[in-house]
């Protein structure tokens, strides 16, 4: 079934604001807190119904019809929320955010969709060689908020690092310099505990990207309840917590050695001969973490803008324009050879 929240006062179609920080109606103003939408759903909580899934015209896309402006809304297998194209009414998808597809936790977002399209323009006219046609705002307006699914795990590791060190002082008697090396052999022995290492548990996002996102500040971490999802869109995990199990442990390691080897101190070089470590996972749990999107097409290129929804951050690559950038190196050309021509006639 498809949940849409309904304003108490009007009845239209209400979503989460991210700057009020509960669910507000963009109709009558009315502002209603998500913990009281959510335990209140028999009043505030219109469902509607499944239209019959028509594979032979839809594929692997699910059909449902909005209840505000009954046009159809297609969804592929892995959305839990998402908006009626025609009318823009938020349409959560509740069979897949029930179970082991609740996630526990989430972090609201706190930049809203104007806020994200403005940090967009500034971060294009960073590009000197961008092409004016990317900053269309047909191609602004498509920037999509999501709650990406994430895992996050809590590790204790236990680390073991032997290392090879010197001192070297120098001392001087008369016109001689002498230099002194001594060695030794360095062990440590480190306890370390971690709390939230994410794991993007999204196919459709790039690993690369999300970890370039972080980090988030996990003390904003809310329970999870469905109206947060109310005007954004979301994604269920696609890996399980023991399928992405593989990635947190590799940063449990990484983040141990780090540590245990930033405490060899004193020393003129230090070089690790051995080093080991042993991982207890404590938990892991499944939360939804806020994202900006925008994919293009440049020239027959796919690029993505993202931007941390609760922080700020941003990552993105941006197209070149050839023909702006012939003709930047073309003036820079230009001017090269007119002052070395001014140099020869001053030299000359």
């Amino acid at each position: 079934m498809v949940g849409t929240y309904k304003c108490p006062g009007c009845g239209a179609p209400i979503e989460f604001n991210s700057q009020a920080g509960e669910l507000v109606c963009s109709y009558c103003g009315t502002h209603v807190d998500v913990s009281k939408m959510n335990s209140e759903t028999d009043k505030y909580d219109c469902v509607v119904e499944d239209l019959e899934k028509e594979d032979a015209q839809y594929g692997d896309f699910d059909s449902y019809k909005c209840s505000n402006c009954g046009a159809e809304i297609l969804t592929d297998e892995n959305t839990s929320a998402t908006s009626c194209s025609y009318c823009g009414s938020p349409a959560i998808i509740k069979e897949r955010l029930r179970g082991q597809l609740m996630p526990k936790s989430l972090i609201p977002f706190k930049h809203n969709r104007e806020i994200a399209k403005d940090e967009f323009r500034k971060w294009t006219k960073k590009g000197m060689l961008t092409p004016a046609c990317f900053r269309k705002e047909a191609t602004i307006d498509s920037i999509k908020g999501i709650y990406v699914p994430f895992w996050l795990y809590d590790y204790n590791v236990h680390v073991d690092m032997m290392a090879n060190a010197t001192k070297v002082r120098t001392e001087r008697k008369g016109n001689t310099e002498y230099t002194h090396t001594s060695h030794y052999q360095v062990n440590r022995v480190m306890d370390c505990s971690f709390t939230k290492i994410p794991a993007d548990a999204s196919e459709k996002m790039p690993d690369s990207v999300m970890d370039k996102l972080e980090p988030f500040n996990y003390n904003e971490l809310r329970k999870f309840e469905m109206p947060y999802l109310s005007g954004y869109s979301s994604e269920k995990y696609n890996y399980t917590k023991e399928e992405m199990n593989y990635r947190a442990e590799s940063r449990a390691r990484g983040y141990a050695f780090t540590e245990c080897r930033n405490s060899i101190i004193g020393y003129s070089s230090v070089n690790v001969v051995h080093s080991n470590a042993r991982l207890q996972r404590l938990g892991a749990t499944y939360s939804l973490l806020p994202v900006w999107i925008l994919n293009y097409v440049f020239k027959g290129k796919q690029y993505m803008f993202a931007m941390n929804g609760q922080t700020g951050k941003i990552v993105g690559e941006l197209p070149i324009s050839k023909g702006k950038a012939a003709a930047w190196f073309g003036g820079v050309f230009a001017g090269v050879s007119a002052l070395l021509l001014l140099l020869g006639g001053i030299l000359g």
